[in-house]
């Protein structure tokens, strides 16, 4: 059976929530649930950028899209409540490093009062419905755990979450806040029960990303703009994917935990050890798969905030339960993002080709 199949007949009809479901990764999820005939609801600020694959795809007429923030608890419990949701995706976040330096409070209450509001919103949901939700997966990030650049580390799922800067350590709490509301409230004998995950993902690649502070954005705005494309930090070691590859752990978690409970559990999401890669390789292999006078250079920065040097991810866990694998590796994850990029810049349509991306990916 392919993962196409065995995901459509999972979601094809059910009402699926997506927090977050504007932004990169949202919209790319969005989309996928599409393609697998589920009833998509989406809660969301404003696309964070402009352009937006959210607007590229036209994703606002194909689903019930909601304005909204997820720390407006209320706002998010009215719709929550029409929403009637059987499972629930929240990704919405406050995502980049370098911005919660900046917006540090910001970060905190989007990152962490944001999974207390959605996790508020299932728990009051389920004791007042005959209905429940019956899965949940919260996206949190590599970012979690206390990293002290060992090298060859790769961090399991076992060891310390304290992130260091307020957006990975505000992931650190909203996985503890998960944890403890699934232990409080969602216990078999609670009868409110919802199985829930937290899904722990590597950094992502993809077509459609035009955020600030990303290797793969600046490389495509640099190179369409005519300069050399400045990379910060080339010797930072992180385990890139294709975006694709969390996405579908994503859906496979929540599908899966339903039917055995048991899985319910946190996981890390990444490539395997070859295809954790320096920033500076991932330029290379991104100058050479677009051709033509792309180049970079190293363009540091004086006093610039804290960042991990070395970060990689043991997948052991998700491997043997799940008995998943990476399907695109890193050569093919950047390849694939290039291809996307050229087509937007030539004009194709891009919701076809986006489709048939996923479709590519998914028969794999």
């Amino acid at each position: 059976m392919s993962k196409f199949t065995e995901l459509k007949e999972f979601y094809s009809g059910k009402r699926v929530l997506v927090t977050g479901h504007t932004g990169f990764k949202g919209s790319w999820l969005s989309l996928m649930l599409k393609l697998l005939d589920a009833d998509v609801y989406g809660y969301s600020l404003e696309a964070p950028t402009e352009p937006s694959l959210f607007d590229i795809l036209g994703l606002k007429e194909q689903i019930h899209s909601e304005t909204g923030d997820i720390r407006d608890y209320e706002h998010l419990k009215r719709f929550f409540d029409e929403a009637k949701p059987q499972v629930v995706l929240h990704l919405a976040a406050q995502p980049i490093v370098r911005t919660s330096y900046e917006f540090p409070r910001e970060t905190y209450e989007t990152n962490v009062m944001g999974t207390v509001n959605l996790l508020e919103c299932i728990r009051n949901y389920n004791l007042s419905h005959e209905e429940k939700v019956i899965s949940c997966l919260n996206v949190t990030t590599d970012k979690v755990y206390e990293n002290n650049d060992l090298e060859n580390h790769a961090f399991r799922e076992d060891e310390k979450l304290d992130g260091y800067d307020p957006y990975s350590n505000s992931k650190s709490c909203s996985e503890l806040v998960t944890h403890s509301y699934k232990k409080s409230f969602f216990d078999h004998e609670s009868g409110n029960v919802t199985c829930i995950s937290t899904a722990r993902a590597g950094n992502v690649i993809g077509g459609g990303d035009f955020a600030k502070d990303r290797i793969i954005p600046d490389c495509v705005r640099d190179t369409v703009a005519g300069k050399m494309i400045h990379v910060r930090n080339p010797y930072s070691t992180r385990p890139y994917q294709h975006v694709l590859e969390p996405l579908y752990v994503y859906l496979l978690i929540a599908m899966k935990q339903v039917s055995e409970p048991v899985l319910s559990d946190c996981y890390n999401v990444g490539p395997d050890e070859e295809d954790a890669i320096t920033t500076g390789e991932l330029a290379d292999k991104f100058t050479s798969f677009w051709g033509g006078a792309s180049k970079w250079h190293t363009e540091a920065e004086l006093n610039a905030p804290h960042e991990a040097a070395f970060l990689k991810l043991d997948t052991a866990k998700i491997k043997k339960k799940f008995g998943w694998e990476p399907v695109w590796h890193v050569d093919d994850a950047v390849a694939q993002t290039v291809k996307w990029y050229r087509a937007w810049y030539d004009k194709e349509d891009m919701l076809l080709f986006t489709r048939n991306q996923i479709q590519e990916f998914l028969s794999e």
